[in-house]
């Protein structure tokens, strides 16, 4: 039983922290563009927090290897599914982090035998549960991006960002297939961690 309980924690803890690398990637949609002047490899990569591309025009510094910009949560051509992902892929952080503190505090009470039985069960139930939303803020904001990338929406870039309005095409990026690949290791770990609440309930009427 405690077996199950750890193997839902390391579901856990591996979909919280590649929800940590999706948020920190920039490679979310890669968009192909068609003139080379700025844009030297035709793809520039459009994530929740930049907007990079490689480029020989002189338009870097020196230290530069690649030419960025910020996408800021408060300008008006940022786009609806990139608002959502800044905030809930930062609710999903918050979140995890709380569920899976919450998972720890359980296995630890079990693990030492500590003979506090309502205590656990609400931290495996809560627990499960904020893995289970962690898991939804997650996913809601990575899908939203795919339909995106799917339907090749344009996005209104301003003129220091040198990028064009539309791409001649654009492709899913390691950001979103890591994004959704986290949000099913979280919903996974908070069903199992919820269904590891119910056995323990039941064991511990027969002991």
């Amino acid at each position: 039983l405690l077996i199950k309980g750890f193997a839902a924690l390391w579901f856990g803890t591996v979909g919280w922290t590649l929800v940590i690398v999706a948020v920190g990637l920039v490679e979310w949609r890669v968009w192909e563009v068609s003139d080379l002047s700025v844009i030297t490899s035709g793809l520039a990569w459009v994530g929740i927090w930049r907007v990079c591309f490689y480029s020989h025009a002189p338009i870097l510094s020196d230290n530069q290897i690649m030419f960025c910009q910020r996408i800021r949560l408060s300008e008006s051509f940022t786009p609806p599914e990139i608002v959502a992902a800044q905030v809930l892929m930062l609710v999903a952080l918050i979140l995890g982090l709380a569920g899976n503190a919450s998972v720890v505090y359980g296995l630890r009470n079990v693990y030492f035998g500590l003979n506090k039985s309502k205590p656990i069960r609400l931290a495996f139930s809560s627990g499960g549960v904020l893995l289970i939303l962690t898991g939804a803020s997650a996913l809601v904001p990575v899908c939203w991006n795919l339909n995106s990338v799917v339907n090749n929406q344009t996005i209104s870039f301003p003129a220091e960002f040198r990028m064009p309005s539309a791409p001649v095409n654009q492709s899913i990026g390691p950001g979103i297939i890591i994004g959704i690949f986290a949000s099913i290791l979280l919903v996974l770990s908070g069903m199992n961690e919820l269904l590891y609440n119910s056995v323990y309930n039941v064991c511990k009427r027969f002991v």
